[in-house]
């Protein structure tokens, strides 16, 4: 009698689900039948699989056939720690800018020193010129037509030529070098080039654009503080190391210091695997404050705020290595004391050896590219002018 009772159940729940399907399911309708053709079976669960494999196994088994029992699963793989970038490229792109820096700023040298040259030429020999009275009466003419706005326009531009020429040539040269820096610090205020700052005007060693930013972050700073403080140590020293090594050699330093101190950094930031993206023109700045603190170690310094605290140039130069040291074992985070410390060891070893083993080895350069600059013309090339230590 239970299953007859089993079978009445049965019955009964197919009749009761009959009886409640509307009339318009049990129409006929081509569209639904042809969706329902290609509808996809449904995925049956991985209790269902493994029970439909034992089962296929269990009856192979009886049959006599062989049976490929599947190993199970691998577990999924730990996260594995994330590869170290490779700083081969790094390394020769700096060699290579370090070396072209170098080899521009001597062809400039020659060039600023043969026009000085040709200047003095064209200047001693005889002319013809206005006498003064006649010379004045053109300017008097040459004024008067001019109106208020063309006047004050000359008058502004006079002032500023003043003001440029009361400058030294070191104060002009970083003049130069703060435009910059104050033009990037601008583009980074735009929104839409957010992507394209981030790409070339920060040094990350994890990215994939990494040699191009090693020099173009010295020129970048997203903070206004930061970028003021940077340029008003470099302004500092400006007068210093131009005088010591001339501008075409102070340009090719602070250019080659941008892209060794990042490369320093490139070197600890992968050492230890903190890879992190950093910008400034702080590895630079302290080349050339490393460079004129070793050259003159006996100058006194002191601190804009305290007036009344001096220290002399040698033992402010320890103090600044010193907690970059410490920075860099400690882990500090807050600044790249790498770079720091690599822009100033490359600013010690240039004074003491580098300007004799780079710069005073410019002459067989220079004499080739006089050759091609001037053919057929053997002449000697022009002195060596400043930059001489």
């Amino acid at each position: 009698m239970a299953w007859r009772g089993c079978v009445m159940h049965l019955t009964k729940t197919g009749f009761i689900r009959c009886t409640k399907a509307s009339p318009r399911d049990s129409r006929l309708n081509p569209h639904n039948q042809q969706r329902s053709a290609f509808r996809r079976e449904a995925k049956r669960t991985d209790t269902n699989k493994g029970n439909v494999s034992q089962e296929t196994e269990l009856a192979a088994s009886k049959a006599g056939e062989p049976v490929n029992v599947k190993s199970p699963p691998p577990p999924p793989p730990a996260h594995s720690p994330r590869a170290r970038p490779t700083l081969f490229k790094p390394f020769v792109f700096t060699i290579g800018f370090t070396g072209c820096s170098f080899g521009v700023a001597a062809i400039l040298q020659y060039e600023s020193l043969k026009s000085r040259f040709d200047t003095v030429r064209e200047e001693a020999k005889p002319n013809k010129e206005l006498k003064g009275s006649e010379d004045m009466t053109y300017w008097h003419n040459w004024w008067d037509q001019l109106n208020g706005v063309q006047k004050q326009l000359i008058l502004l531009l006079s002032s500023a030529d003043d003001l440029w020429s009361s400058f030294s040539e070191g104060q002009r040269t970083t003049a130069g070098i703060i435009a910059v820096n104050a033009l990037v610090l601008c583009c980074w205020r735009i929104p839409s080039l957010q992507r394209t700052m981030i790409k070339y005007f920060t040094a990350n060693p994890a990215a994939k654009t990494r040699c191009l930013p090693m020099v173009l972050s010295s020129f970048s700073h997203y903070s206004v503080f930061h970028m003021v403080a940077n340029m008003y140590v470099l302004w500092t020293f400006s007068t210093s190391i131009v005088s010591l090594l001339g501008r075409e050699q102070f340009i090719a330093v602070y250019l080659s210091a941008g892209a060794i101190s990042n490369m320093v950094s490139y070197c600890c930031k992968t050492a230890t695997g903190r890879l992190y993206p950093s910008l400034g023109a702080s590895g630079a700045v302290m080349t050339v404050l490393a460079a004129v603190c070793a050259k003159v170690p006996e100058a006194k310094l002191g601190i804009i705020l305290l007036p009344m605290v001096t220290f002399t140039a040698g033992n402010a130069l320890k103090a600044l290595i010193a907690i970059d040291t410490a920075g860099l074992v400690m882990g500090w985070r807050y600044l790249d004391h790498a770079a720091h410390l690599g822009g100033a060891l490359f600013g010690v070893w240039y004074v003491a050896y580098g300007h004799k083993v780079i710069w005073r080895n410019r002459e067989p350069f220079v004499k080739l590219w006089h050759s091609i600059r001037s053919p057929g013309n053997g002449g000697r090339r022009p002195g060596s002018g400043p930059g001489s230590l």
